[in-house]
């Protein structure tokens, strides 16, 4: 009988052990899964953009399920980062500096989901941020603008030196954009005139194009696009004015060939990618602050090959040049780079 009753138990102990078993290899298996908060639209060609190229990378390295909740208001960031988190996606990734106080009101509230926020930082301990040197790509930028509008022997450009700057909402990280940007145009040359307008929005091509023309009409060859879905607008604005712009987040020089001297990537897609495979090699460390700057690839000039095709033996080299040994010398820390300090961050 005791016999018997001692058989029972191990049956019974081990198909609990079976079960148990059964349970962690399908939670082993269970894809990981990723809420993107935009406070705009994919499709921007820009930032939101490159943000779901990360997403879509790490979708097809580690399998992982993903929504994402585009915001036709600011009344909807709040809200879809709220729903997902409820939802209890394991990950939720915030893709905007505007996200960083709704963050700051809610993360605590959940502190079983993990959260990244991009372009701002949150210290909360289920918190990860990312956060660009932005100002040292505009560097890069402003300097290559003010070397291309002295090239008077490129169709539409004026003797004049005046460059352009279109930005979309007048926030901190946008000022941080501009500070590099007039930093390196006055680096080359410290009579270049830098016209600056924001367009209060980041979801408007039309006004981003109006901007554009008037800065234009005012003597500028090449305007910088720092807009997100507005900054397509400055991007038809060189197209249909036969002039030059510079564009921004993605490599955008193919868009209108030979009309975009270069874009400062702004590798968001490599935040986004890092933030995930951390979360899926168990590496997830809440409070920690990705970095990204010159130094380490994350921000940067495109190599400029679409404009030299476009402009055969008349591009420039020295441009290139130029740009190569100022990009060395902001990584040996020769060439220190201006903050807007409204957005430096310990």
């Amino acid at each position: 009988m005791k016999r018997k009753i001692l058989l029972v138990t191990l049956m019974a102990v081990l198909s609990l052990s079976v079960m148990s078993l059964e349970e962690n290899v399908t939670a082993a298996k269970k894809p990981l899964k990723v809420a993107v908060i935009l406070a705009g639209f994919l499709g921007d060609k820009s930032f939101n953009d490159s943000a779901f190229e990360g997403v879509k990378q790490a979708q097809k390295e580690f399998g992982i399920e993903y929504k994402v909740m585009e915001s036709k208001v600011p009344a909807d960031w709040e809200s879809n980062l709220v729903a997902m988190a409820a939802a209890k996606y394991d990950l939720v990734i915030a893709v905007s500096t505007q996200f960083q106080d709704i963050l700051k009101k809610h993360a605590s509230e959940f502190p079983d989901v993990k959260f990244g926020l991009i372009d701002a930082v949150d210290k909360e301990p289920n918190v990860v941020s990312a956060i660009f040197a932005q100002n040292e790509g505009s560097f890069l930028a402003g300097a290559a603008a003010s070397i291309f509008t002295q090239k008077t022997n490129i169709a539409n450009v004026n003797k004049d030196k005046v460059i352009g700057w279109v930005g979309g909402m007048d926030i901190p990280v946008l000022h941080d954009f501009l500070v590099g940007y007039i930093q390196g145009a006055k680096y080359i040359d410290p009579e270049t005139k830098v016209l600056v307008s924001f367009a209060g929005t980041f979801n408007d091509p039309l006004k981003g194009k109006e901007l554009t023309l008037a800065q234009y009409s005012q003597g500028a060859d090449i305007v910088m696009n720092v807009a997100s879905n507005t900054g397509n607008g400055i991007l038809e604005a060189a197209n249909q004015e036969k002039k030059y712009a510079i564009g921004v987040d993605l490599n955008q020089d193919d868009i209108y060939p030979g009309h975009i001297l270069t874009s400062m990537m702004k590798r968001v897609d490599r935040a986004s990618y890092l933030m995930i495979k951390s979360v899926v090699e168990k590496k997830f460390h809440g409070q920690e602050i990705l970095r990204m700057n010159v130094a380490n690839g994350g921000v940067a000039l495109t190599d400029m090959s679409t404009m030299k095709k476009a402009l055969g033996t008349k591009f420039p080299q020295d441009i290139s040049d130029k740009i190569k040994k100022i990009e060395a010398d902001i990584k040996s820390g020769k060439i220190k780079v201006d903050s807007y300090p409204g957005f430096k961050v310990d």
